[in-house]
């Protein structure tokens, strides 16, 4: 597989820690101008994969292309043509918004006047023109991360990695990212890849989203095309009681496509949902479950990633953060 015309071109990529493989054997192309997602939970091998495209890591077997250069062997030219937002800050609080612009500027050796033109450029961009002046200390959660797109904006890259970039945002500062990395997107033709574990996020933003699990991509298409792939409508029910009666119930109807449960918590996919929420209530009541809220809604991402991977990404965060405390050593010098 070689460049072409993508904008980024993946080929096997893969990246062993010790004994353990964070990124194993991704292949995909991003075209020029796209806004792709790579979505999967904390420790899915995400930012791994960030780190290897923007030649911050280096692969431990595939081959990968971005802007046409090889990621290995034309480290450089790589660096020249992308910008980088990471999950963690790297502002200096005690600048103002325009001087940590400047100093990144000089730093990519921009002149003088192109520098003070890019600068202007990219802050009005982000709606921070008025606020540059101000320390970044002072800057809101929100406004933070605006600036540190205006910066990885400042050398005009072909490609813009934004790496979980409403982490830890409120969800109206969240939506307001968004509409800015859209805008960026639609009127720049500036090809973005964007890393995130929230499914609307992803859906709301990406033309296509890779599903990413323990280092694998598990599925890769479009969103609307992903949750197409279930067929049909979710009703979701809180019910209490009688599991056995009640799962073997639903998992014998033919009309239901696919069930899943998590404790009291129980989905059920089907077509025309609407017109099967009565009769699936009376199932439930024949089978003497006590039914606590009924839900009907289209297929989510979230349901997508369960469908493929048999859990939740909350799920896996949770068994990762597990993995992890375990592979860290005990206070004292013993583990637990």
């Amino acid at each position: 597989m070689e460049p072409g015309k993508d904008a980024i071109v993946v080929e096997d990529l893969t990246r062993v820690f010790e004994d353990v493989t964070a990124v194993d054997r991704i292949s995909f192309r991003v075209g020029q101008g796209e806004l792709f997602g790579l979505l999967g939970p904390n420790g899915a091998g995400k930012t791994t994969t960030i780190n290897m495209l923007s030649t911050l890591l280096r692969p431990s077997s595939g081959r990968a292309w971005v802007g046409g250069y090889d990621i290995v062997k034309h480290r450089d030219e790589v660096r020249k043509s992308i910008g980088v937002v990471f999950q963690e800050t790297a502002l200096d609080g005690k600048l103002t918004g325009r001087e940590n612009l400047q100093f990144h500027a000089m730093m990519y050796g921009l002149p003088r006047e192109e520098r003070k033109h890019r600068i202007d450029e990219v802050l009005a961009l982000v709606d921070l023109g008025e606020k540059s002046g101000i320390l970044v200390e002072k800057y809101s959660g929100g406004m933070k991360r605006r600036l540190e797109i205006a910066r990885g904006l400042i050398q005009d890259p072909k490609v813009l990695f934004l790496d979980e970039p409403t982490l830890g945002l409120d969800a109206q500062t969240r939506r307001h990212i968004w509409d800015y990395v859209e805008k960026l997107n639609r009127e720049r033709r500036v090809t973005i890849i964007l890393t995130t574990h929230y499914m609307e996020e992803a859906d709301f933003l990406c033309s296509r989203v890779a599903i990413m699990d323990k280092g694998r991509f598990v599925a890769l298409d479009a969103p609307a095309r992903l949750k197409d792939v279930l067929g049909g409508d979710v009703v979701s029910l809180g019910v209490k009681g009688e599991e056995d009666c009640l799962d073997g119930t639903f998992r014998s109807l033919s009309w239901v496509k696919k069930f899943v449960r998590r404790g009291r918590d129980v989905n059920l996919t089907l077509e025309n949902g609407e017109r099967r929420i009565a009769e699936i209530v009376t199932l439930a009541q024949q089978c003497g479950a006590t039914v606590e809220s009924v839900r009907l809604r289209e297929p989510s991402l979230e349901d997508v990633f369960l469908h493929f991977t048999g859990h939740t990404i909350r799920e896996q965060e949770a068994s990762s953060a597990d993995r992890l405390r375990l592979m860290m050593p005990h206070r004292g010098g013993r583990r637990p």
